[in-house]
């Protein structure tokens, strides 16, 4: 598996500045489309930083490490004691802790994961088949 770090990086930048587009023009979207799309793109970008640092590592297993790490921070969301709780009152701190736990964040975790996945192992699939 043959992929090069510097279009994970590229990635990483679009998907960030999607999402922050997600967050500025969110009073023109769907609600469909608000309640996911912010979520899914954080984790698309946890998937896209993951293979960033894990190069060499198969799909799956980045997709694992990518969604275990996300589910991680959805459930540290259930802890509030001042120290963490004034971290998430920063901006950059709110956005990679969030604020409270929702079901729905976990639902849009796996989406935007699993969707980085399957892209990610079809595009390789097909440069495998176009290689032999």
């Amino acid at each position: 598996m043959k992929r090069k770090r510097w279009i994970y990086a590229v990635l990483t930048i679009i998907i960030i500045t999607i999402g922050l587009g997600s967050r500025t023009f969110s009073s023109v979207l769907p609600d469909a489309v608000n309640t996911y799309l912010g979520d899914s793109l954080w984790a698309a970008m946890i998937f896209t930083g993951c293979v960033f640092l894990f190069q060499k590592m198969k799909t799956l297993m980045t997709g694992f490490i990518s969604l275990s790490f996300c589910f991680f921070i959805e459930i540290s969301q259930l802890y509030h004691e001042d120290w963490i709780d004034q971290i998430r009152d920063t901006s950059l701190g709110g956005l990679v802790l969030g604020y409270g736990f929702l079901w729905s964040d976990i639902e849009a975790y796996t989406i935007g994961i699993a969707l980085c996945s399957a892209m990610e192992w079809f595009v390789l699939g097909l440069k495998k088949r176009r290689n032999m």
